[in-house]
């Protein structure tokens, strides 16, 4: 039997505790208005660090989003090239306070680094962003190509959480981390790629396919 986890991530709950203790104080001391005001905070707050299962596509050479939210770019990557030199492409997801923020590995391969880069704090949907902003970059590696996932702090968005190491080996849609309150995920990965999808889509992490390997 599989083991019980809540739907909520682990993170959250550091907000979401605090939050139910003073509304529960609140009401106990007739405040009933200040209370339901702190009770639909705590509700927002379970709402935001929600965490769903997701049917994750088994087929190989898959490439799967790694975030919720909307595709806001798709083009050429210059700053550097693959392991074998060849070119790359970025595809940019901006999640917003709506979507869920817990990210996942983009396919089944192995963390060969992750590196922590501090920066601005632009609004995630600015094209700066991509380079200005703090940010986590990890790079998965995998018999069929590496993929490059960056982890981008936005206006809101001031902690980044990465739960993955080097070394490790991760399975395609697994959880690796998460952004807390607004934020960009971008994918770099081989110009090679098929994508599957296109600018303004909406993508689900874990269950929408990024794109296919040749």
């Amino acid at each position: 039997m599989g083991t019980m986890r809540l739907p909520v991530e682990s993170d959250g709950l550091r907000f979401i505790l605090p939050a139910l203790a003073v509304s529960l104080g609140l009401f106990l001391f007739r405040y009933p208005w200040a209370g339901t005001a702190v009770l639909l905070v705590a509700a927002f707050l379970v709402y935001f660090f929600r965490d769903p299962e997701r049917a994750i596509p088994q087929a190989e050479r898959l490439v799967v989003a790694p975030a919720d939210g909307r595709v806001v770019a798709i083009k050429p990557f210059t700053e550097w090239k693959g392991p074998f030199g060849e070119p790359l492409a970025r595809v940019s997801i901006f999640l917003s306070v709506l979507d869920v923020h817990v990210n996942r590995a983009p396919l089944t391969s192995v963390v060969n680094a992750v590196t922590y880069t501090p920066g601005r704090f632009l609004v995630a949907w600015d094209e700066r962003a991509s380079n200005e902003n703090e940010q986590t970059l990890i790079h998965f590696a995998s018999p069929d190509g590496d993929v490059w996932v960056k982890q981008i702090a936005g206006i809101l968005a001031r902690r980044i959480v990465c739960r993955v190491r080097q070394g490790q080996k991760v399975r395609a849609g697994e959880r690796i981390g998460l952004i807390r309150f607004g934020s960009r995920v971008d994918v770099i990965l081989p110009a090679s790629v098929e994508l599957k999808v296109r600018r303004g889509q909406s993508v689900k992490g874990g269950s929408t396919i990024l794109g296919v390997i040749p």
